[in-house]
């Protein structure tokens, strides 16, 4: 039996040729210590509600606690993205799987929290925004979501990719555990982010564009496809 031709080569890189290659090029491999979080909070319109009021009276004593909780956020991961589908079967064979949708998946931080939990006083006032713990009633979508951008970085601190979390809110302030035993423990703060979708920063930085703008384009392209139809052949060469 003959063997096949990519059978008889020699191996394309060895280990050694394959990371001179990325330290060269790229400078080493990601490192998961190396990166930066920037939390945009909540920019509420209004403060006709009382909950609305002590978030921005809050952030007006505390200026500094938006920044000072990105940088105490120990732990972060950039989030999955699933593709959901279905299995079309009106053809024979082997059935294909159609892409219906997708879904993102919710990010679970760490953050540590300063003598005077500062930084849980910040999650608890974005979350009553959402919910009132007074009446039980609920806020609008647009006060309480904010985003969160987080960047790799590489050797020398210089972004090198990032995502943004869109229309993110803290979905769940976890608990905070208190032991007499952890004397040399700083206590963390775990919340879990929801949000509707996240963004490439590299590629996807102005999604979504404004609506009158798409509909510009739309409306630029169709003109374009209609004086293109009228010339002749000869000129759409050119």
């Amino acid at each position: 039996m003959a063997k096949s031709s990519l059978l008889d080569g020699f191996a394309y890189g060895v280990l050694n040729e394959i990371i001179a290659t990325f330290r060269e090029q790229d400078g080493g491999y990601a490192k998961p210590a190396r990166y930066e979080v920037i939390i945009g909070p909540p920019k509420t319109q209004t403060v006709e509600t009382l909950n609305l009021k002590a978030y921005a009276d809050f952030l007006k004593e505390n200026k500094k606690i938006v920044r000072k909780t990105s940088l105490e956020m120990t732990q972060i991961a950039f989030p999955a993205m699933t593709l959901e589908s279905q299995e079309d079967t009106n053809i024979y064979g082997p059935p294909r799987k159609i892409v219906t949708g997708q879904t993102f998946a919710e990010v679970a931080t760490n953050i540590r929290c300063s003598a005077d939990m500062a930084e849980k006083q910040f999650m608890d006032a974005w979350q009553r925004i959402a919910a009132n713990r007074t009446d039980f009633s609920v806020g609008y979508y647009a006060d309480y979501v904010g985003n969160i951008q987080i960047f790799q970085l590489d050797h020398e601190n210089k972004r090198r990719f990032g995502i943004e979390l869109v229309e993110c809110y803290p979905a769940t302030v976890g608990e905070i555990a208190l032991d007499y035993g952890a004397q040399n423990t700083i206590s963390i703060l775990p919340v879990t982010w929801a949000y509707r979708y996240w963004k490439n920063l590299t590629d996807e930085a102005e999604l979504p564009r404004p609506l009158l703008e798409r509909i510009g384009d739309v409306f630029v392209n169709t003109v374009e496809r209609q004086l293109r139809s009228r010339l002749p052949a000869v000129l759409r060469k050119l």
